[in-house]
């Protein structure tokens, strides 16, 4: 297969691979999934030979992305993907707990979505601050 990129898309496509590998495997630790890693060191091996070399190093054979690369930005897009994605996942947890495990329907599903609505704006405007929890129970 044969794939024509300028070097600008192949630059976007290091980010999406490396954040695509991160999701997959970086909560494995020992079982990650060698697939995911070799596609990954074969798309950053290209580096070499695009003017990028600083975006990519040997570990223990394996071509894997620099030290450089991981510390130029990428994580601040992960982490930032991470928050959303988490008050996102905890206000509608919360959403759903309040409507006392009732199961989800068109006919409550307004509901539900103002309740998102009103947690999301409590976390925009506080973050966490205001969530606590009774450890006396």
């Amino acid at each position: 297969m044969k794939i024509e990129l300028t070097e600008q898309q192949y630059r976007y496509l290091l980010d999406l691979v490396y954040i695509g590998n991160w999701v997959i495997n970086s909560t494995r630790e020992n079982d990650r999934i060698r697939e995911y890693d070799e596609v990954e060191s074969l798309v950053f091996s290209h580096c070499l030979r695009h003017r990028m070399p600083k975006l990519v190093e040997l570990y223990q054979g394996d071509l894997i992305p620099s030290r450089a690369y991981a510390d130029g930005g990428i994580h601040e897009a992960i982490e930032r993907y991470e928050d959303i994605v988490f008050y996102e996942i905890l206000a509608e947890e919360l959403a759903l707990r309040d409507m006392d495990g009732e199961p989800l329907t068109r006919e409550n599903y307004a509901e539900l979505m103002d309740r998102i609505d009103v947690y999301l704006n409590e976390f925009d405007e506080h973050g966490t601050d205001n969530i606590s929890i009774d450890l006396d129970q």
